[in-house]
């Protein structure tokens, strides 16, 4: 798997923290900076990567779109914002680092890590009882914690904000465990069960995150707190007051609309749209009035041929041979208002005109 740039200048950012970190212990077995970034630095660069995937999966059809750009916002202070698309990509980062990170220590990748058993044995409810191999979820949400809020070394509100975020992402992929139950009984009844929690499908983390950054919340401080000790009380007042399930943002977002080269985003014009096809979600069929109509520009329709293998056969022996199949197929783009009618009008122009007498 190929890494973007940005994400592996995320990494390397985020590794030099680690290991400059003193001892730190998890389950009593100590670790230094070095040698956990020699043990873990693997799973933190593939949980970093699928969160940043899982971004661009959420926001796809979306007029911020999680662009290249936005992975800077955790590592150049000068090019941070702090409106709720960042407070998204800090989440989405944080929970998949430790969702990660509990993966692996699952499967065993970890010689200091196993099932999370702390609870066999123990009424779990009505009919049943803690028991099997848990997602051992304390452990990544430990070493993600290390590794992800060690970036930032600020007291700031920002600062505040983002460690906010991160737990929130943390939280999110605690908050979608789910519980999976083994019936025991005479003669296959279910007198009694034994249930684990296990990790879901990342993107159950993603759609909850995403659900949350709709109704992230805006922290009103003044501009500039964070530069005394009164301020910097005042701001972690402020955020410990608020559920760290949910996201924050301090500013608002500017028009995703409109290309900002200062801000470096580059607006809706040329962005492709969904209009037609097979199970659709409610939020890609309406992409074009989104992304287009709302924005004030026009839907112009392109046909396209795709070419694609089809056909395969299976040729004793060893080796597969497939037939190159051609398809037209129609996309939709947006352009800017009468573009589109220029261009037939100027070709319906050219087809009309009259020949030249000789």
């Amino acid at each position: 798997m190929f890494m973007h740039l940005d994400v592996c200048y995320y990494i390397f950012i985020l590794m030099a923290h680690m290991k400059s970190c003193c001892s730190w212990s998890v389950n009593n077995f100590l670790m230094t900076g070095p040698k956990a970034y020699l043990i873990y630095s693997s799973s933190v660069a593939t949980g970093a990567q699928s969160g940043i995937e899982e971004c661009k999966y959420q926001f796809a059809w979306d007029r911020w779109n999680c662009p290249e750009r936005a992975l800077q916002l955790s590592t150049h202070s000068g090019l941070r914002s702090a409106n709720r698309e960042t407070a998204f990509v800090h989440a989405i980062s944080s929970a998949g680092v430790m969702y990660t990170l509990t993966r692996s220590c699952s499967l065993g990748d970890f010689d200091n890590c196993g099932c999370d058993d702390t609870r066999n044995g123990q009424l779990g409810g009505q009919g049943w009882l803690w028991g099997g191999c848990s997602d051992n979820v304390g452990f990544g949400e430990t070493i993600s914690k290390q590794f992800v809020d060690a970036l930032e070394t600020g007291q700031d509100a920002r600062a505040a904000m983002n460690l906010h975020n991160n737990e929130a992402g943390r939280k999110a992929v605690k908050g979608t465990m789910k519980r999976t139950c083994k019936c025991h009984g005479v003669s296959g009844s279910c007198t009694t069960q034994t249930c684990w929690l296990q990790l879901p499908e990342f993107r159950e983390v993603g759609n909850y995150l995403k659900e949350k950054y709709h109704k992230a919340l805006k922290v009103d401080l003044l501009r500039g707190a964070g530069n005394s000790a009164a301020s910097r009380g005042a701001i972690a007042d402020t955020f410990s007051s608020i559920s760290r399930k949910e996201l924050v943002h301090l500013e608002d977002s500017p028009d995703y609309c409109l290309e900002n080269k200062t801000l470096g985003l580059p607006g809706t014009e040329g962005r492709e749209c969904i209009k037609k096809g097979k199970n659709l979600r409610r939020w890609e069929k309406r992409s074009c009035k989104r992304l287009c109509s709302d924005c004030s520009l026009a839907v112009e329709e392109r046909k396209a041929e795709t070419v694609s293998s089809c056909n395969c056969k299976f040729h004793w022996c060893c080796a597969v041979r497939c037939e190159q199949c051609r398809k037209t197929v129609t996309k939709y783009f947006c352009v800017k208002k009468g573009k589109g009618a220029k261009n037939d009008t100027a070709s319906r122009r050219k087809t009309l005109r009259p020949k030249k007498k000789h």
